[in-house]
């Protein structure tokens, strides 16, 4: 399952991966706003939204290609692993 992750704290990229990971999912983490937000995030699977630390411009971008690509779309207030792991759990009870 592939996961891209919008918003969240800098200094968890590599924990949100390594969690993504242990759940046999792999994940592209945008916390900053980038140039090309829509061709980086692509089709994946599954997008998930940190609303408590991302820009309104970066989810709105999110929502939009979730909706415009038929792409799952989750999204949590609390940007932390245990967020995540919830979100991972009830996913996978989806599938």
């Amino acid at each position: 399952m592939s996961i891209v992750i919008i918003g969240g704290h800098d200094c968890m990229v590599c924990r949100y991966k390594n969690i993504c990971k242990e759940n046999n999912c792999s994940a592209k983490v945008y916390t900053q706003p980038n140039g090309n937000l829509e061709g980086m995030i692509g089709k994946p699977d599954l997008i998930i939204i940190f609303t408590n630390v991302v820009s309104h411009k970066m989810a709105k971008i999110a929502r939009k290609q979730a909706v415009c690509h038929n792409i799952r779309l989750e999204q949590s207030h609390n940007g932390s692993a245990s967020a995540l792991k919830a979100i991972l759990a009830k996913t996978n009870l989806k599938r």
